[in-house]
């Protein structure tokens, strides 16, 4: 992500749109999945792609768009950013894209076909409205809105125009979770009883630095959410709600949330926190997570059942399943523009990997989050302090063990007698906060 794009005038491209219902893939009808990329015979039209958001967490992506690029499976046509665009050696500027400060001007200039949305989540539910009405599909970075409200505003928008949107939730695509979710499915664990998520980084003054926004609850008198558990745990979190929608047949609707937030330096949000998810019908999730760890846990989803335990490792791929010596990995990943790109070609065919109405729950989970108090801060003799400068660096003593527990035993810090932990805010949802 990267910093926000300011809006243009009122008005701009919010008449320009397709009608409803309309979804012109530039793909004559019968046209197999994949075949967008046959540039040059008759007929087929190889979809223009933009970014918005170039800079930053854009860089990935334009490291994701330029083979696709090169193999004419799409074109990128533009690039968006309200600063200059920064170098990317794997993925430079190819010859007739344009620049560009304002996504409206763009959006008329260009008239992409899908439109890369990776900037701040406060800014996401604007610019794409303004994107489906000119047209476009989306691929719109996690978390793709701030609140059930924005969720169901986003979900009407793409009724009304018959546009795609896929969020950028590309743990999703995983062979692993696939695997995960096929021995949930066969009873390969018994009955599933708890999912859990444990996880922890180190990050050092300088990240609190990189934007604006960053370490911010709010900005400009909006919601900003850079939080532990919604920014960079929010992969691990939506992993253990896509499990949880495995055992239980469809998305997940929370019913309780029960949160425990800290830090341990002066910002906004939480960098270290224990989540309880309660569904109807479905076993707890709890998320234990860190960004002031002792040593480094890249993420686990741990799946408990009456007949044994699943572990992935999510950023690696890395899977035990009941029986399994060790873990092992597992190799592959569905790309999520990829899988949009093969979406438009054939909608019935060929269903996103990550539509916007599979994140509901997220949304709901993210909203109680921003509605929480202030994180408790934690210091003296609690922590430790190394380095200096933007390298500074803080852990909290014990935060490892502490938080595999809560994971494995589905429990919150303050349940675990750590004596520094507070009682949890409890929060009992509505029935339609599920979005």
């Amino acid at each position: 992500m990267t910093a926000p794009v300011p809006p243009a005038a009122a008005g701009g491209l919010a008449t320009q749109g397709a009608p409803p219902g309309h979804r012109d893939t530039g793909t004559p009808p019968g046209t197999p999945a994949g075949a967008e990329h046959t540039a040059g015979h008759a007929g087929v039209a190889v979809p223009r792609v933009a970014i918005v958001g170039a800079n930053g967490h854009g860089r990935w992506h334009r490291r994701t768009v330029a083979p696709l690029h090169a193999a004419g499976r799409l074109r990128l046509v533009a690039l968006v950013d309200v600063r200059p665009i920064e170098d990317e050696p794997a993925a430079p500027v190819p010859p007739g894209a344009t620049v560009h400060t304002d996504h409206r001007e763009m959006l008329a200039a260009t008239r992409p076909d899908v439109v890369i949305v990776c900037t701040p989540p406060h800014t996401h539910l604007p610019i794409a409205l303004d994107v489906l009405a000119a047209g476009a599909d989306l691929l719109l970075e996690k978390p793709p809105v701030l609140s059930t409200a924005e969720h169901r505003a986003l979900a009407g928008a793409l009724t009304a125009t018959g546009r795609a949107c896929q969020v950028g939730f590309q743990a999703l695509g995983s062979v692993a979770l696939a695997q995960l979710s096929a021995a949930v499915g066969q009873g390969r664990l018994g009955t599933v009883t708890g999912i859990g998520t444990v996880a922890a980084w180190q990050r050092p003054d300088g990240y609190y630095a990189r934007s604006p926004w960053a370490g911010r609850r709010t900005l400009h008198g909006r919601p900003v959410l850079d939080g532990a558990l919604v920014n960079p745990f929010a992969h691990a979190v939506m992993q253990c709600l896509a499990v949880a929608e495995t055992v239980v047949g469809a998305p997940v609707r929370p019913e309780r949330i029960e949160l425990e937030r800290y830090r341990v330096r002066p910002i906004e949000v939480d960098d270290t926190a224990t989540l309880r998810i309660v569904t109807p019908g479905g076993p707890p999730i709890v998320a234990a997570v860190t960004l002031a760890g002792e040593d480094f846990v890249a993420g686990e989803v741990i799946v408990t059942g009456t007949a044994g335990r699943a572990v992935l490792e999510y950023p690696t791929d890395r899977l035990l399943l009941p029986g399994d010596p060790q873990p092992r990995e597992v190799p592959g990943r569905r790309g999520l523009l990829e899988n949009l790109l093969a979406h438009r070609a054939d909608p019935a065919g060929t269903p996103l990997i990550a539509p916007l109405a599979r994140t509901a729950p997220f949304t709901a989970v993210l909203e109680q989050v921003q509605r929480a108090p202030e994180p408790t801060m934690l210091g003296g003799d609690l922590v430790t302090v190394t380095g200096s400068g933007p390298e500074r660096a803080v852990t909290v003593r014990g935060i490892n063990a502490a938080l595999r527990r809560a994971a494995e035993q589905g429990a919150l810090l303050s349940e675990l007698a750590v004596p520094w932990a507070v009682p949890p805010v409890r929060t009992k949802l509505a029935v339609h906060q599920g979005c």
